[in-house]
């Protein structure tokens, strides 16, 4: 949490570098902003000029003609104003949106390619804050932040420059109430930063609480966990308010002091300016101008301390969301063999742990040859999933070889090898989208006449067909509307479709009932022939025909055989059996 709440610095240089770096494609727009920020901040002046000019030299002799000229010409140049800032609030916003665009393109093409390692030691939520909100947070500074502080800074030399041109006396009471402006406004600032702080950190933890809790409403409904539930929402949520409210109490605070600042120098300037107008020292046109000058000199003061506050959250952003796409926690696609499969899988030796060498999978050798099956079985974290996640490169070896058709792993092109590996998996993850869509995952080379004959052969097409909208209809999140079993045989054409040379089943029949586990095992005894399939099962029922079977404790293989080879062994492979058919 801690790392979350911290705060960068202004003017962290590499990081603003990579942040301008975002806009190398749209430098000519940027630049142009930043021109036309420069000249919105050389026309603000004017107005005061225009009318204290008015004033002395028009209004005082009653010269009615040139009086309304220059109300044209004021009313041009506040036009023209408007104009400035109009373009400049839709350049902001667009240069904004655009890069934002951009970088949460880069950064959701970055983590579709990460390793599930990565995935294994990162919460979700924290992806999602990555490419929603600190994005969102960026554009502020795009927005709001450097080219609206070059303006403002820039205004605030122009004014100050103006006012010592026209009264020098006036400048210096102006400059008096200064101070106390930067004050209140730092000490806003620090106080706004550390509020925004802690807005951030209430927001991660209300949005990580709601998603986890929502997803997992099953376990809670279950448990009858609701009342405790809701008990933990309250506090956070009630976490939540404080930290807004927090942030506007100091707004609260800030702008009427900011108030009573501008006020105490309008005060001033009146009663100095007032004093010399009757000791004929000064003209009425220079107080009225200086009256406004002090309106638009403090404006950018106020505005500067939420614009560096803005582009601080945004350094603190842009540095998350760069150590994200600096990320060397990528698959390594450093295959070049692209090449269709026979099916021959040779493990050699191989060592595998999650983290460091707490080894999960230790000398493991084991060969397939094309169009068999092997089964692995064993207790649960034996290792048998690590093994079939090794196969696809999910994660990578410590030591020892993988080798398909005698060639290395490593060798093969990883979107190659990975389409010619069909996986179903015991949980399977359906999206929000057509049957049809889950199926073929918008690969347009699937037809639907593919998806059908798929379907037929695992036996799933009947129960498709009588839904609302057959291959059409919407299984909503994570296929919540189907059932268990319907959600594996979808799985398992989602595999098929895809004409993989090897099928891989983890625990693919655990959680059907006998019937649709019968329809699986059918299919499998007719799509099997000329692949080779790796079958990871608890039920012993569903593998007794395997060429080979394996069961492995503790990361390593006990034995391996045919299912009556084990069996007269009466090792391990006995005491399971016993388990299930005999206890």
């Amino acid at each position: 949490m801690k790392k979350e709440q911290k705060s960068g610095k202004i003017f962290d240089l590499p990081i603003l570098a990579r942040i301008f770096s975002f806009l190398k494609p749209y430098q000519f727009r940027f630049w142009s902003l930043v021109v036309l920020i420069m000249v919105q901040a050389i026309v603000v002046p004017i107005p005061p000029l225009v009318i204290r000019h008015t004033i002395d030299n028009y209004i005082s002799i009653g010269d009615y003609n040139m009086l309304s000229l220059m109300m044209l010409v004021l009313i041009g140049v506040m036009i023209f104003q408007g104009f400035l800032q109009f373009v400049n609030a839709y350049l902001a916003g667009w240069l904004g949106q655009t890069v934002i665009r951009d970088i949460r393109i880069e950064l959701y093409h970055k983590i579709l390619y990460l390793r599930l390692k990565f995935f294994d030691d990162t919460p979700i939520g924290r992806l999602v804050t990555r490419t929603v909100s600190d994005i969102e947070t960026l554009n502020d500074v795009f927005s709001e932040g450097l080219a609206s502080i070059a303006g403002d800074i820039l205004q605030l030399v122009l004014m100050t420059t103006v006012m010592f041109y026209t009264d020098w006396r006036l400048a210096l009471i102006t400059l008096s109430t200064v101070p106390f402006m930067v004050v209140s406004t730092y000490f806003f600032k620090e106080y706004i930063k550390k509020s925004f702080n802690e807005v951030r950190a209430a927001v991660a933890n209300l949005n990580s609480f709601t998603q986890e809790h929502i997803t997992g409403m099953n376990i809670v409904q279950i448990f009858n966990a609701e009342k405790l539930e809701h008990e933990k929402f309250v506090k956070i949520n009630q976490e939540h308010r404080d930290a807004n409210i927090r942030s506007i109490w100091a707004y609260s605070i800030y702008f009427p002091v900011a108030d009573v600042i501008l006020a105490a120098g309008t005060g001033l300037i009146v009663w100095y300016g007032a004093k010399q107008i009757l000791s004929l020292d000064m003209t009425l046109g220079t107080l009225t101008a200086f009256i406004m000058f002090l309106n638009l000199f403090f404006r950018p003061i106020r505005f500067l301390a939420d614009r560096f506050n803005t582009l601080q959250m945004g350094i603190v952003s842009t540095e998350r969301i760069l150590t994200l796409l600096d990320s060397d926690e990528y698959a390594v696609n450093d295959g070049t063999l692209k090449t269709s499969l026979k099916g021959e899988v040779s493990f050699e030796n191989v060592w595998f742990a999650y983290n460091d060498e707490e080894y999960v999978l230790k000398n493991i050798s084991f060969d397939v040859k094309q169009g068999e099956t092997i089964a692995l079985v064993g207790a649960t974290g034996a290792g048998k999933s690590s093994t079939i996640n090794l196969l696809s490169r999910f994660y990578e070896i410590n030591k020892g070889k993988i080798l398909i058709d005698g060639i290395d792993l490593q060798q093969y092109e990883l979107n190659s090898l990975r389409k010619q590996i069909g996986v179903v998996l015991q949980d399977v993850f359906l999206f929000s989208d057509t049957i049809e869509k889950n199926i073929s995952l918008g690969d347009p080379n699937i037809s639907r006449e593919k998806i059908i004959e798929a379907a037929k052969l695992v036996g799933a097409n009947d129960f498709i067909e009588r839904l609302p909208d057959g291959y059409d209809y919407n299984v909503m999140e994570r296929g919540a509307t189907l059932s268990v079993g319907q959600r594996q045989l979808i799985s398992f054409v989602r595999a098929l479709v895809h004409d993989p040379k090897v099928i891989v089943l983890d625990e693919a029949t655990s959680s059907v009932d006998t019937e649709t586990e019968e329809m699986i095992q059918n299919a499998i005894a007719k799509l099997m022939k000329g692949r080779t399939a790796i079958v990871i099962a608890h039920r012993l029922s569903t593998i007794q025909n395997a060429h080979k079977i394996l069961v492995l404790d503790k990361g390593e293989i006990k034995e391996g055989g045919t299912h009556e080879e084990l069996l007269e062994k009466d090792g391990w492979y006995a005491d399971l059996h016993r388990m299930q058919f005999v206890g």
